[in-house]
């Protein structure tokens, strides 16, 4: 009886999935946006991000106060009761202030703006880390299911190898030894299976938690989808591109930025300072007497303060914000070396990865050739038990992993994309593309 593979696991598949509706990987990217926790973090600093930008305006706009008073005394004079009074004190005072001069006011300023850079660099870095989390969860799932699919075809074959060994021992045609090696294979199997099972419930339930909703069902790749044509670019045009837009990288550079701002704001102490202050007063005061005196005053002028001495704190603090700055710059330097490399490797893995789909394709015909002519000569007597139920073996294992590489080389590209910093939520959709629905 000859087997069909490919039949029998899209059915296993089918029947693993359970009924239910197919989900995209656009659909649980979604869904993973409102529910990972390492997402809404990056997107919670990225509101405090802009908030301090904010906060950072202000030290440029005018600050007004308005202040109030109310006091009332009681003099007991017990040498002369006709000098013991009661005082009545109101005041009511409006004030404010715009800097003029604030060389430390305007670095912040400028930090501030920075801020928000850094914040959208960083809340992109988390989306993209969230895209290949999903995707690596998604295919992982998908990665065991279809092993799990092959070792219960292999399985099946193996039980009908066992079942032909015992009919043949029955009969004379073949010894014990051929039930017993069928037996030990089937057995191996078994074990086989037992450990993919557990494996898709791993895989499964990180899927699971990644998206928050209970037994994803992703969609399985198309066996005739067109993976080659992903493939584009040269390793010099894509560790070209990751220079320039590599989230990691542009945080860095405007983490250096910050950091020579911060010089400017240290130096900022050692200089002075000019501010506009104005303000206008009322106030009532009554001596126990029926006259109340009232008066208002209106003031305005300039504040000028000069540091003169701060104790060396000033001078030390430029020196420790100059290190900061060198350290930056060289944080810089390792992060590019860093994703130069990262870029390469991801690069190479898809071009290798791509190698292999095409050696094991080959390897799958080449394997099924095998098969049946180890079939043949078993039914002929020129082959014996083992040797068809070691081409059985070769053949589901490299079935498995054509499958997983198919899988990997969709996920390397995502991460080459990463590591170039062009990756986005609309790759999914192209990915989704190459699923059955």
């Amino acid at each position: 009886m000859k087997l069909h593979p490919l039949s029998l696991t899209l059915a296993l598949m089918a029947a693993l999935s359970g009924p239910g509706h197919a989900q995209s990987l656009a659909q649980l990217y979604l869904a993973a946006q409102g529910h990972d926790a390492t997402y809404k973090s990056a997107r919670s600093q990225f509101d405090a991000n802009l908030a301090r930008a904010e906060q950072a305006k202000a030290l440029l706009r005018p600050t007004a106060n308005l202040g109030a008073g109310l006091s009332k005394s009681d003099v007991d004079n017990l040498s002369n009761p006709l000098l013991s009074r009661q005082t009545d004190a109101r005041n009511l005072t409006f004030s404010g202030s715009q800097p003029l001069f604030r060389p430390g006011n305007k670095a912040s300023y400028e930090q501030g703006m920075k801020q928000v850079a850094l914040g959208e660099a960083q809340l992109k870095i988390a989306e993209q880390d969230l895209i290949v989390r999903l995707s690596l969860a998604y295919f992982d799932v998908l990665t065991a299911q279809e092993s799990l699919s092959f070792v219960k075809a292999q399985k099946s074959a193996v039980s009908e190898q066992l079942a032909a060994a015992k009919r043949n021992f029955e009969v004379g045609t073949s010894t014990i030894t051929d039930t017993r090696e069928a037996q030990a294979r089937f057995d191996l199997v078994t074990a086989q299976e037992i450990a993919s099972e557990n494996d898709l419930r791993v895989k499964q339930g990180i899927l699971d938690d990644t998206v928050g909703q209970p037994q994803v069902k992703p969609q399985p790749l198309l066996i005739a989808a067109n993976i080659d044509r992903l493939q584009t670019g040269t390793v010099q045009s894509w560790v070209a591109q990751s220079s320039q837009d590599n989230g990691n990288l542009t945080a860095a550079r405007i983490i250096l930025e910050v950091a020579r701002l911060e010089i400017d704001r240290a130096k900022a102490a050692e200089k002075p300072t000019l501010d506009l202050n104005a303000s206008y007063g009322l106030s009532r005061f009554q001596n126990g007497t029926p006259i109340q005196v009232n008066s208002n005053t209106a003031t305005i002028g300039l504040a000028f303060n000069m540091p003169l001495y701060t104790g060396q704190a000033s001078q030390n603090r430029i020196r420790e914000t100059v290190a900061l700055e060198e350290k930056a710059r060289n944080d810089l330097e390792a992060t590019q070396r860093n994703v130069a490399q990262s870029t390469r490797t991801a690069f190479f893995g898809v071009e290798s990865g791509l190698s292999q789909i095409k050696a094991l394709q080959a390897a799958e015909a080449s394997s099924q050739s095998a098969l049946d002519a180890n079939r043949l000569g078993y039914q002929v007597g020129v082959r014996i038990n083992i040797d068809v139920l070691n081409s059985q073996s070769q053949l589901f294992q490299t079935k498995r992993d054509l499958a997983k590489a198919r899988h990997d080389l969709l996920l390397g590209q995502l991460r080459l994309r990463q590591a170039a910093g062009v990756l986005k939520a609309d790759d999914l959709k192209n990915l989704d593309a190459l699923l059955r629905p």
